[in-house]
């Protein structure tokens, strides 16, 4: 069973803070099921902006866990902002987290 997209949030921002980063929620989406993307912002000021990835990289069957691409890499905020905007339009239900940690971790949660 999936876990709701609340849970999902909480649980990856306790891990960042737990290793010693941080972590915050920039815009709160739909509780069940909002989408939800990742900013992971880098040491001199670029993030990168991880996306859901799409249905059909799931196959047939419904993962437990929840599956990333990044989307923009090494990306100012006017670009990640518009990146963002755009997904809105789309669904305004979305999940929007930032996220300050080491890549090991990165690397394991998305």
């Amino acid at each position: 069973m999936r876990v709701t997209s609340d849970l999902w949030v909480s649980a990856m921002l306790r891990r960042v803070f737990a290793s010693g980063g941080y972590g915050a929620v920039v815009r709160r989406g739909a509780t069940e099921a909002g989408a939800i993307f990742v900013v992971v912002r880098l040491r001199f000021g670029e993030a990168t902006l991880y996306a859901p990835r799409a249905q059909s990289d799931y196959g047939g069957a419904r993962p437990d866990e929840r599956m990333f691409s990044a989307v923009l890499e090494a990306a100012d905020d006017a670009a990640i902002e518009a990146r963002l905007e755009k997904e809105r339009r789309f669904d305004s239900d979305l999940w929007v987290v930032e996220i300050e940690a080491d890549q090991r971790l990165v690397d394991e949660l998305l």
